[in-house]
């Protein structure tokens, strides 16, 4: 390492750096202890606050913590584009964000920024970000560039992206999925991250062109089933793209105790800190982390797959299933692995049948479902095990969740609160039905001699498809697998 040193040039031997190296080097040799190692030098990112929309009060806060974490890390230094509303910083993003300025930099970050912003060559700052930079971006990042009435937009930034703003609701408290536990974003979080933010609501996502980090599978307000993208990463040619939506409130960013309407603990602001942390060197290429698309094939456990169950539904697409009314409303979709009906409130979806038709079987599937919503599993298309929301009933009922419809109540009440996944196996052999419902039998073995209401005929000796009751109201299922039996 010596000689290598001492053969550099004279004019790298004037360097200060290499004449400091030298002497610690010497020292080391000396004294007979360890040599000293290169320290990396800091990456350097750009911080863009600019805004051409609605500005955020919470841009100090970040601009601060940014800064913080940077410092604290070692990792990164920090300048800024501070921006001001309506357009007034568009000579500074013009001159920071020119192609010429950002060869100083490894990365840029766009904290809450809005609106068409006065990038000066956008086709070229993307380029700059494929040719191997950093692109982080927070909350109302993904409002930048939207493609509006009154917003010409600029569709490429949201490819890059990976999402665009749509619409978001009252702030909420989301448990949000941790769908990568490995990643530096996010294995700090466990199973779920609990924080009340204003979350977004997306357009233009698809989940086969981001790697998936935080997700919700109801709505933040309504809780209806459905995929909510919350953070994601991505490659993009050579560079890395982090974004996180989270951030729109100044206690998510930090805890301070003097902030007006604190919702949040302290937990949630050094989880969020280190998410985004984590995000940052991650994109820099300080950390290692997955960028590829999870899959969202159904997959069955070496176990199950031994003993003979084989999957219903495939996670990806209905292939295997069709609509009941073929002119019916088209109210299922896929939905990062699930199978979703979505009904308007007031309105109606259609039944789903399994192009398949069977006779003895177990059936094993997990569903869920927002508030005060109805639906059923019928097995053979006739005998309907009862999906509801029992609300605060605590006697069993014919008509009550996990039931066979107007036909058997449970043996006890052992629902799960709307919004939570609920398993169940259902056997059918002959006109026996045993129901377990969240690792509770509930149905023992119970003589069914008729169908149940609802049903697609009254053939009930016959070989029948499965049917998800979809004109009632919204649910989703997932792992639907089946074994057939003698």
């Amino acid at each position: 390492m010596v000689s290598a040193v001492l053969s550099q040039p004279v004019e790298t031997m004037k360097n200060p750096t290499v004449r400091t190296l030298i002497a610690s080097l010497a020292l080391a040799l000396v004294a007979g202890g360890p040599l000293p190692r290169l320290q990396a030098q800091p990456k350097r990112l750009l911080v863009v606050t600019a805004t051409k929309g609605f500005r955020h009060s919470s841009i100090p806060t970040a601009k601060r913590i940014l800064k913080e974490l940077g410092e604290s890390s070692g990792a990164f230094t920090v300048d800024y584009v501070d921006g001001g509303a309506d357009g007034k910083d568009d000579a500074e993003v013009r001159e920071k964000l020119s192609l010429e300025n950002l060869q100083k930099y490894d990365g840029v970050v766009f904290a809450n920024t809005t609106g068409d912003l006065a990038i000066p060559d956008k086709a070229g700052f993307l380029a700059w970000i494929k040719s191997g930079k950093a692109f982080i971006g927070m909350h109302s990042c993904s409002d930048t560039f939207d493609q509006t009435g009154q917003s010409p937009g600029y569709p490429p930034f949201v490819q890059m992206l990976g999402g665009e703003f749509r619409t978001h609701h009252a702030q909420a408290h989301v448990q949000c999925i941790n769908m990568d536990p490995r990643h530096p974003a996010t294995r700090h979080l466990g199973p779920t991250f609990a924080v009340f933010d204003e979350i977004y609501l997306f357009k233009h996502f698809d989940r086969s062109k981001v790697h998936g980090l935080l997700t919700l599978d109801t709505h933040p307000n309504t809780r209806m089933p459905g995929d909510f993208p919350v953070s994601w990463c991505k490659r993009y040619g050579r560079g890395r793209v982090f974004y996180t939506s989270l951030g729109h409130r100044e206690d998510v960013w930090d805890a301070d105790p003097n902030l007006k309407d604190r919702q949040n603990p302290t937990t949630v602001s050094l989880a969020y800190q280190q998410h985004i942390l984590g995000g940052i060197k991650w994109a820099l290429g300080l950390e290692r982390g997955s960028a590829r698309p999870q899959s969202t094939r159904a997959k069955l456990s070496p176990e199950e797959t031994a003993d003979g169950f084989r999957p219903l539904f495939d996670g990806v697409d209905l292939n295997g299933w069709h609509l009941r009314e073929a002119s019916g409303p088209a109210s299922w979709s896929v939905q990062n692995g699930m199978l979703v009906n979505s009904v308007p409130e007031g309105g109606h979806g259609t039944d789903l049948v399994s192009d398949e038709k069977f006779l003895n079987f177990t059936a094993r599937y997990e569903y869920l479902i927002p508030p005060h919503s109805n639906s059923g599993f019928y097995l053979r298309g006739r005998e309907e095990v009862q999906i509801l929301d029992d609300g605060d009933a605590t006697e069993p009922s014919k008509t009550s969740n996990g039931s066979i419809y107007n036909h058997t109540a449970p043996s006890k009440m052992v629902s799960r609160k709307p919004g939570q996944w609920q398993t169940v196996e259902a056997t059918i052999t002959g006109d026996k039905v045993t129901v377990i419902l969240n690792g509770e039998k509930i149905i023992d073995n119970v003589t069914v001699e008729r169908p149940t209401g609802g049903e697609l005929d009254n053939n009930v000796n016959d070989p029948g498809p499965i049917l998800l009751q979809g004109d009632h109201g919204a649910v989703a299922f997932r792992n639907l697998r089946l074994k057939p039996l003698p």
